[in-house]
C-alpha cells in the first residue's frame, strides 16, 4: 500500500519532525513544503494496517496539529501500476 500524507505542525518544529520521521522505514519520501501544509510524506508498506498505524503515530505527536491522508488508487494507469 502506498499513501501520501500531508502534515501541519507547530511553527518552527518542521525540521525536528522531519528528522524524527526519516527514521521510519515505511517513509520513502519526506519534504517540507510551502502552502496549506508544512510537511509532505510518501509512505509505502506491505502491512494492510501500516498506513493507519503511521497516521496514528503522527496524530499522537505533540507537535503535529493536523494530517490529511490520500491512499494511492491502483488500476487507473498511474505510475503505481507500472511497479
Amino acid at each position: 500500500m502506498e499513501a501520501y500524507i500531508l502534515i501541519n505542525c507547530t511553527l518552527g518544529k518542521e525540521s525536528t519532525i522531519i528528522s524524527e520521521l526519516k527514521q521510519l522505514m515505511e517513509i520513502i519520501e519526506i519534504n517540507g513544503v510551502w502552502g496549506k501544509y508544512d510537511i509532505f510524506l510518501k509512505v509505502s508498506t506491505t502491512d494492510p494496517n501500516g498506513v493507519e498505524q503511521i497516521v496514528k503515530r503522527l496524530r499522537n505527536h505533540p507537535d503535529v496539529t493536523d494530517t490529511y491522508t490520500m491512499h494511492v488508487l491502483y488500476g487507473q494507469g498511474g505510475t503505481i501500476d507500472n511497479e
